[in-house]
C-alpha cells in the first residue's frame, strides 16, 4: 500500500466519479468551490498495486499559531466494508495530518446507520460494527443528533430513479399527487437558467431563510457554486416564473365560467331545489376563493415574478437538490411541487439512478409548530427512502490542541459575547 499526495485531477476524478460511494462533495471540483470559503483543498489517496483504492478531499481550515483542521465532507471514497484498507488509510491520514499541524480530521461518511421506513421505524441492516471500528481506531463520534447541527444533514430522503415514471408518481403521497395531476394549470414558466438568473434565485433563498428561520449564504457563494460546478456539467439552476397578467386573465376566465354555470343552474327547473341550493353555495364559495386570489395579485407591482428555484448538484449516478427556495407570495399555487417533480423527471431522463433531497428532520413526524415541519413533510411526500447517516467523526491527531479547540475556544467566545452585551 502506498499513500499518495497531490493526486492529479484526471486520476482523482476517474476514481471518485465511478465509485459506488461517489459524492459531489468529494469531487475534485468541490475543492475549487470551497476555496472561496477560505478552505485549502488536499487531494490524497491510497494505492494498491499502483491503483487507487481510497481517496479523500481534505479541506484545510487555518487556525492560529500555524495549526489547522481538515474536513472531509461525505468522505472517504473507500469501501467501508474493507476494514483492513480503512485502517491503513486512517494511519496514513494521521501521519499526513500531523505533518501539516492538523489537530483533527472531520468526516461524515455517506453511510446509512440502518434502514428506516418513512415513519422512522428501524427495519434492520445496521452499521454498528463500522461505528465501533471507527471509535476503536481513533475517531471520536459526535453523536446521533436529529437537528441540523452537523456540517451536513444527518437525515435526508433519497428517491430511486430506476423505477418507472408511473411507479415514481404512484409512490408520491396522495395529497401531493393530486396537486401534480392538475398539471400546469397556472401557466408556470419553468426553465434551466444561467449565471444571469442568480439574482432571481437569491430572492427565493432570502425569503425562505427569513420565513423558515434558516441560514443563507452571501450571493457570491451561490454564484461561485454554480459557475464552478456547471462548467463541469455538475449543476443546473431551475427557475419557475409566472406572468401576473396571464394569471389574472386565468382567474377572470374562471369567474366567467362560474357565472355561466350559475346562470345555467338558475334556468334549470328540473333540478331538485335542495340540490340546486347546495350547488349554488358551492359555486359562490368557489367564486369568493377566486376573487380572493385576484386581490392577492393586486399586491404585486410587477409583471412577472420568480416563484421558486433550485440549484442542483449532479455527480456519479446521483442528483442532489442542494439549494433552493420559494417566495412567500402566491405559495398556494404550489410552484415548488411542479418544480421538484420536473427535476425528478429530468434526472431520470438523463440517466441518474438516485436523487437526494438534501436534508430533513431526524424527527420522522415533527410537530406542526416546528420550523422544519413544512420542509420535512414536503420532502417526505415525494416518496423517497428515509435515510439516517452514521454521523460525524473526528479523527483526533493532537489531543491537547483538540481539547483547546473544543473546550477553551467556545468558552472564550462566550465571554467575549458577554462583554459586548455589557457595553
Amino acid at each position: 500500500m502506498k499513500f499518495e499526495e497531490n493526486i492529479n485531477e484526471t486520476e482523482y476524478e476517474n476514481f471518485v466519479s465511478s465509485h459506488k460511494k461517489s459524492h459531489f462533495m468529494q469531487s475534485y471540483y468541490w475543492g475549487e468551490v470551497m476555496k472561496k470559503k477560505n478552505f485549502t483543498p488536499h487531494y490524497v489517496g491510497l494505492k494498491k498495486k499502483n491503483k487507487l483504492v481510497a481517496t479523500a478531499l481534505l479541506l484545510e481550515k487555518k487556525l492560529p499559531k500555524g495549526y489547522c483542521y481538515f474536513y472531509c465532507p461525505r468522505g472517504y471514497i473507500i469501501d467501508f466494508n474493507d476494514l483492513e484498507i480503512l485502517k491503513i488509510f486512517t494511519e496514513e491520514l494521521t501521519k499526513y495530518a500531523r505533518k501539516h499541524k492538523c489537530i483533527f480530521i472531520k468526516i461524515d461518511p455517506d453511510i446509512k446507520r440502518h434502514d428506516l421506513d418513512s415513519e422512522g421505524n428501524i427495519l434492520g441492516n445496521d452499521n454498528n460494527k463500522l461505528i465501533e471500528f471507527l471509535k476503536n481506531n481513533g475517531y471520536k463520534h459526535k453523536g446521533f443528533n436529529i437537528e441540523f447541527t452537523n456540517e451536513q444533514p444527518r437525515f435526508t430522503f433519497r428517491l430511486d430513479l430506476t423505477q418507472s415514471e408511473e411507479e415514481i408518481l404512484s409512490n408520491i403521497h396522495s395529497t401531493s399527487r393530486k396537486i401534480l395531476n392538475k398539471g400546469n394549470q397556472y401557466g408556470f414558466s419553468l426553465y434551466k437558467g444561467d449565471v444571469n438568473d442568480i439574482n432571481d434565485f437569491y430572492i427565493t433563498m432570502e425569503e425562505t431563510a427569513e420565513r423558515e428561520n434558516l441560514g443563507c449564504n452571501p450571493i457570491e457563494y451561490y454564484k461561485n457554486f454554480y459557475e464552478v460546478l456547471h462548467k463541469h456539467n455538475m449543476s443546473d439552476l431551475y427557475v419557475v416564473k409566472l406572468n401576473i397578467k396571464d394569471l389574472r386573465k386565468t382567474y377572470e376566465d374562471k369567474i366567467k365560467d362560474i357565472d355561466s354555470r350559475m346562470d345555467a343552474l338558475n334556468k334549470n327547473t328540473k333540478v331538485n331545489p335542495k340540490k340546486q341550493e347546495n350547488r349554488k353555495k358551492e359555486l359562490e364559495t368557489e367564486k369568493n376563493r377566486v376573487n380572493k386570489d385576484i386581490l392577492e395579485l393586486d399586491k404585486i407591482d410587477c409583471d412577472e415574478v420568480v416563484l421558486s428555484s433550485i440549484m442542483t448538484a449532479k455527480y456519479g449516478d446521483k442528483v442532489w437538490t442542494v439549494h433552493g427556495g420559494n417566495i412567500t407570495a402566491l405559495r398556494y399555487l404550489n410552484a415548488n411541487y411542479y418544480l421538484y417533480y420536473n427535476i425528478i423527471l429530468d434526472a431520470k431522463h438523463e440517466g441518474y439512478k438516485q436523487i437526494d433531497f438534501f436534508g430533513c428532520s431526524g424527527d420522522a413526524n415533527p410537530d406542526k409548530s416546528s420550523s422544519i415541519y413544512g420542509l420535512h413533510n414536503f420532502k417526505k411526500r415525494l416518496g423517497g427512502e428515509y435515510h439516517e447517516f452514521i454521523g460525524e467523526f473526528d479523527l483526533v491527531t493532537n489531543k491537547l490542541m483538540y481539547f483547546i479547540f473544543n473546550t477553551l475556544i467556545p468558552i472564550r467566545r462566550k465571554l467575549q459575547k458577554r462583554k459586548l452585551r455589557k457595553r
